[in-house]
Order: structure tokens, then C-alpha cells, then sequence
């Protein structure tokens, strides 16, 4: 087994392959499409690379445009159980909304996955940001940052109390009034299992230092990067705690430069579904800050290409640079994207992963990290 907490590796994972389009809001039909057979070849061609965790993402309603971007989307935590009985390596996250899921209830969850999978299981955890699907789901969205965090801290507090806690406990908080309270099983081995948050606004970043192993959060400029990310990681050893930042990333990796720029102005300029694109910038404009709002309007081609993430374009040398630019900065891993996932990843395991590994970046395949 891979642990992702406290390895020397750059670590890599893939992101949003539950959803329809995962992270390319295009037209272009061979798009990406969020079956579940496609989701379990990725996991084993994933499985077997040496690749560390999937992360996926919680929707209940897409984005709209002419593709409907998120509409189609397998839920977080059937989607992982699956994929942690199929794979023997990998760590799989579940996306956690916290108002829209019970803290019991999803102390439960986590721990049966990770015990089917003998430890590989991690929560991702949303305070929540999308006032439509609030509105889908019968929830007022807090617009409150500081409550919308009390709450959150609070749901946290008690799955981890769950976890970690033998025996009956009564819980009168703010939010959750609870009797006889218990979990059982716990997570595997009584470990907490890995958690990652994003986090854009103060109170969001200070909730990620205090609970998450992995603060997530985009690279737009890498100069600006280097600065928060040494002030996110220092601010964690503020109180005690070792937090690493992880971003996410978008490939397009082929033999030449140019034929990697020419298939990404075909499907993210060309064939991009624009009224999508402009659906979720706004609903993140409005009601989100997990991207920095005086950037924003300059990252719209990037929404397109990868949900705003950091473009990794061109050759195999040149995606490996890319990744290195990234470990420069501070960061301690990456997710990757692909228009196709199954179809594009065997390119780049292939490719770019031995750079990585002859870089120092990555252990040999099967070594342990």
C-alpha cells in the first residue's frame, strides 16, 4: 500500500473522472464521458502506474450550456467503495458536502472503506460553495463565511471524535445535538484517514491548516504560488500541524509542441461549450473563493481547458518541466486531467513518469516512497 501522508514523492493523483467532461468543458463528442466502466479502467490502469490517490467531485446539478458540464456524476462515496474493492494500491477520496451529509452517517462510510480497503480510504471535505444546488437540495446556503465554517469544524469534530473516541459520548454543539453517540468500526488500524479541503477565503484556509493533511488549492501564477504556499505551510506550523498544498493540473502530452497546442485550441477554444464555462465563472464570481477574484476574469480560456487548472502542454519533457516548476513552488503534489482519461494517461505513464522518476520526483514504480 501507498501512503500519500508523509511520502517523499511529488505526489499524483487524477481528478473528477466521476463527472461528465471531468475538468474539459468542451463540445467535442469524445469528451469524457463518467460511466463507471470507464472509471474502473482508469482506476486500474492508475492502480498498476504507481499512481497515488483519485479525488472526485460531489455535484447534484451541472453547469448547464449546451453539454450540461457536471450533469451526469457517480456519487463520491459508492464511486470510491467500488474502486477501492477493484484496486490493491491506490487511495481513494469520497467528496463530502457537510450540509448536505450527516457527520454519523458519513464517520460510518469512511470507515467501511477503509476497511474494505485495508486503509486507502480519504474524505474530502466541502463547506460548500454552489447556491444552486443548495437550492436543489432544500438548503439555505450559508452566506455567513464565519457560520459556514463553525458548522463545518463542527461536522469535522465529530466524524473524527467517532473515529477516535471508544465507547458512547453525548454531543451538544452549536449545530448537533447528539445521545449515546458511537462509531464502530473505525477507520482502519484507528488511523485518521487523509483529508483534504479547498480553501480560498481566511476562514476556509484556516479550517484546511487546523483539520486537512492536504490544502487544495489552484496554481495560476506560480510566482504568487511560491508566496502562499510558504504562508499556508507556515501557518500550519503555526498550531502545530504539517499541512502540504496540492493543486490540480490539466494534460494534453504528445510527441511534439505543436500538436499539443493544436489539440488544445481544438477542444478548449474551438469546441469549448462557452455558456458552461460562463455559468460556473460566475457561480464561482458569486458565491466562491477558491480561486482569488482579482484573477478570475483573466482565467476563462482555462476554465475551458481544465476547470481552471494548471496547464500542462506539450511534450513529455515539457509536461515533466511543468511538474517541476510545480514541486518549485512548494507544492506537494498534483491532480491530472485529461480530455480522455483511459485513452490519454497510458501516454504519460509511459512518458513522463520515468522523467519524473530520473528527476527525483517520483520512486521507482512499485518502490516504496
Amino acid at each position: 500500500m501507498r501512503k500519500i501522508v508523509g511520502t517523499k514523492d511529488f505526489v499524483l493523483g487524477t481528478f473528477a473522472s466521476n463527472c461528465s467532461g471531468g475538468m474539459t468543458v468542451t463540445k467535442l463528442p469524445e469528451r469524457w464521458a463518467a460511466t463507471w466502466e470507464n472509471n474502473e479502467k482508469l482506476g486500474l490502469l492508475l492502480d498498476d502506474a504507481g499512481i497515488d490517490f483519485m479525488l472526485p467531485i460531489a455535484r447534484w446539478i451541472g453547469y448547464g450550456g449546451e453539454t450540461d458540464f457536471h450533469g451526469t456524476v457517480l456519487e463520491t462515496i459508492t464511486w470510491a467503495a467500488a474502486l477501492l474493492a477493484k484496486t490493491k494500491h491506490l487511495t481513494v477520496f469520497a467528496t463530502m458536502h457537510v450540509t448536505a451529509n450527516h457527520p454519523v452517517v458519513v464517520a460510518k462510510q469512511i470507515a467501511t472503506i477503509d476497511e474494505i480497503s485495508r486503509g486507502r480510504a480519504g474524505l474530502n471535505i466541502v463547506a460548500g460553495w454552489n447556491r444552486p444546488e443548495y437550492e436543489a437540495l432544500g438548503l439555505e446556503l450559508p452566506t455567513d463565511h464565519d457560520r459556514r465554517y463553525r458548522y463545518a469544524q463542527e461536522w469535522f469534530d465529530i466524524v473524527r471524535k467517532i473515529w477516535t473516541t471508544d465507547g458512547k459520548f453525548d454531543w451538544d454543539g452549536e449545530f448537533f445535538k447528539l445521545k449515546d453517540c458511537y462509531g464502530s468500526p473505525k477507520a482502519w488500524n484507528g488511523e485518521v484517514p487523509p483529508i483534504i479541503n479547498a480553501a480560498g477565503s481566511g476562514q476556509g484556509r484556516d479550517f484546511a491548516t487546523r483539520n486537512a493533511n492536504f490544502l487544495f488549492t489552484p496554481a495560476i501564477d506560480l510566482a504568487r504560488s511560491k508566496d502562499e504556499v510558504a504562508e499556508l505551510k507556515q501557518k500550519g506550523k503555526g498550531i502545530g500541524r504539517d499541512v502540504d498544498v496540492l493543486t490540480f493540473s490539466h494534460v494534453v502530452c504528445r510527441p511534439t509542441e505543436k500538436e499539443a497546442r493544436d489539440y488544445w485550441t481544438y477542444f478548449a477554444d474551438t469546441n469549448a461549450d462557452w455558456g458552461a464555462v460562463d455559468n460556473l465563472m460566475a457561480l464561482q464570481f458569486a458565491n466562491a473563493q477558491s480561486f482569488p477574484h482579482d484573477l478570475l476574469a483573466l482565467i476563462r480560456d482555462r476554465m475551458a481547458a481544465g476547470h481552471g487548472g494548471f496547464p500542462l502542454v506539450g511534450t513529455p519533457e515539457q509536461v515533466a518541466d511543468g511538474i517541476c516548476q510545480l514541486h518549485e513552488a512548494g507544492f506537494k503534489g498534483s491532480t491530472l486531467s485529461f480530455v480522455d482519461y483511459v485513452k490519454e494517461f497510458p501516454y504519460f505513464r509511459d512518458t513522463v513518469l520515468p522523467i519524473l522518476e530520473a528527476r527525483g520526483l517520483r520512486s521507482p514504480r512499485g518502490a516504496a516512497a
